[in-house]
């Protein structure tokens, strides 16, 4: 067994502890990351508002998608776990786009 094996296999009893945690708090999650983006950009006088929106939809639907995961591995999407919605699995070719902000 590899060192990446070793590391999931320790993980894996988090993972549903996390996605259980999810289930049962996921609007106070919510609420915080709502409260934590408004204060951001507040303190950032608006200058990033599309990027903080973008980061909290995003951690949003990791969250969803995590408390949502259902017993025979999928998850809310029909998906893998690590597979995004379009269904291209890691390493697989990226979606059409504008390059990342540096």
């Amino acid at each position: 067994m590899g060192l990446l094996d070793n590391l999931k296999a320790k993980l894996e009893p988090a993972k549903g502890k996390v996605s259980d945690l999810a289930q049962q708090h996921g609007d106070k999650i919510d609420r915080g990351l709502d409260k934590v983006a408004k204060t951001v950009d507040e303190r950032t006088k608006g200058k990033y508002s599309d990027r903080i929106q973008t980061g909290t939809g995003k951690a949003k639907g990791a969250m969803d998608r995590l408390a949502h995961k259902d017993a025979d591995g999928m998850d809310g999407d029909g998906n893998t776990p690590g597979t995004p919605p379009g269904g291209t699995a890691r390493g697989g070719t990226p979606p059409a786009g504008p390059p990342p902000a540096s």
